[in-house]
């Protein structure tokens, strides 16, 4: 099954974090943009960010939200999560703090993004599934998420139904 996805997670904090899951075509995904059309999105402002999300969530099925230690309190994170749930596709959060950056650190664990009153989804946000792989060595943790993201993805996308 052919899994379209949209990653959310906070840029300039985690991006050397994530960029190997990014990369590893687990799961079929919204291009993310280098560090200069990141650059430029951000100086368009929230409009031209939230439209560029807007492309990005056409033709998903889920959105994976790759959470960092302050992932929980980024705005442009709640608009996502926003926005899936009434383009209704499937949410699902996987904590990243045990990946090491591009200096070879790992961080402390985030907050579930799903319960932030931001992202307005109530009690819903406590039902959503929150991943925290198991490990303490960053390969290990990687390859557990890349091994299982994309039944988890599935298992999101399947779940809109019931929530509707």
């Amino acid at each position: 099954m052919s899994r379209h996805v949209f990653y959310a997670f906070h840029y300039e904090a985690d991006r050397s974090r994530v960029d190997d899951l990014l990369h590893s075509h687990a799961l079929e995904a919204n291009l993310e943009p280098s560090h200069a059309e990141w650059a430029k999105l951000k100086r368009g402002g929230e409009f031209a960010t939230r439209r560029w999300i807007e492309a990005q969530l056409k033709g998903r099925s889920c959105t994976v939200v790759l959470i960092g230690k302050d992932t929980a309190a980024r705005p442009l994170v709640h608009y996502a999560v926003q926005r899936s749930r009434e383009l209704k596709l499937g949410l699902l959060g996987i904590h990243i703090h045990r990946l090491k950056d591009a200096q070879g650190l790992t961080s402390e664990k985030g907050e579930n993004v799903f319960e932030h009153p931001e992202c307005g989804l109530g009690s819903l946000g406590r039902k959503i599934a929150v991943y925290d792989p198991p490990g303490d060595d960053s390969q290990q943790v990687y390859r557990y998420i890349v091994d299982n993201m994309a039944q988890w993805a599935d298992e999101a996308a399947a779940l809109t139904r019931v929530w509707s």
